[in-house]
Parts: structure tokens; C-alpha cells; sequence
């Protein structure tokens, strides 16, 4: 029997942590505050719940056609990342640069699953609290 890459073993148990994590957090956080409340954990680590229908720092295209544009644009990013991640780790890339590209691309599939399924499965949140799969 053929034993797995650890490099890869390791990188897929990131990719799976990071993605478990922030859809929970996400999900929980959608469901239980509303737009623009605050959880403070600690003086400096502060959960502010908004929303980015956009890409960075908010920019939108317009429209249907900018989201699809954006969509697509995400789908190809998140593929040219997990070619290059799964590049890296048969090369047997430094540890550290294949953990730092396995984060990255978990992020890259977050905001896949984010822009795909969020405005589907989840009430409007700028009324109040959202409801998973309203009726």
C-alpha cells in the first residue's frame, strides 16, 4: 500500500480546519447577531459582524454580470491555487511556504462558498437577525 505525501496529508488537514472553522464561525455569527453588532473576546479581539458583497474592501462590479464576472474570476483564481499548492508540495516546497499557500487557498474556497451559497441559504441580515433556510 502506497503511503501519502505527509506535506500533502498536512496541507489538506489546513485546508479542511480553516474552511470547518470559518464557515461554522460565519454561520453562527449570521444566525446569532445582527448587522454591525460586536462580540468582544478579548481588548484587542473583536468579532464586528458586516457584510462584503463585493471583492476587497468592498469594491463591487455591477450587477448580475459583475458577480458572475467575479465568480468566475474567484473559480479560476482558487484553481490556479490549488494547482500551484499541489506543485509545491510534489516538489517538497519548504513547510512553511506550502502552510502558508494551503491557508490562502482555504480562504480562496471560503469566498467561493460565501458568494455562492450565502445570498441562497440565509435571510436578508440588514433586518434583523438572519434565518438559515427561510421559508
Amino acid at each position: 500500500m502506497r503511503k501519502f505525501n505527509p506535506l500533502l496529508k498536512r496541507s489538506a488537514l489546513i485546508v479542511f480546519s480553516v474552511l470547518l472553522i470559518d464557515q461554522v464561525s460565519k454561520i453562527w455569527i449570521k444566525t446569532h447577531m445582527y448587522m454591525g453588532q460586536e462580540f468582544r473576546l478579548t481588548d484587542w479581539f473583536i468579532i464586528h459582524f458586516t457584510e462584503n458583497n463585493g471583492m476587497a474592501f468592498g469594491l463591487e462590479f455591477g450587477g448580475e454580470t459583475g458577480k458572475m464576472f467575479l465568480s468566475i474570476f474567484r473559480i479560476l483564481a482558487s484553481f490556479g491555487l490549488g494547482w500551484y499548492l499541489l506543485h509545491l508540495i510534489k516538489k517538497k516546497a519548504h513547510a512553511g511556504l506550502i502552510t502558508c499557500f494551503s491557508f490562502i487557498f482555504a480562504g480562496a474556497i471560503g469566498n467561493i462558498i460565501d458568494s455562492v451559497f450565502y445570498g441562497v441559504i440565509f435571510s436578508d441580515s440588514y433586518h434583523g437577525i438572519a434565518q438559515m433556510f427561510p421559508a
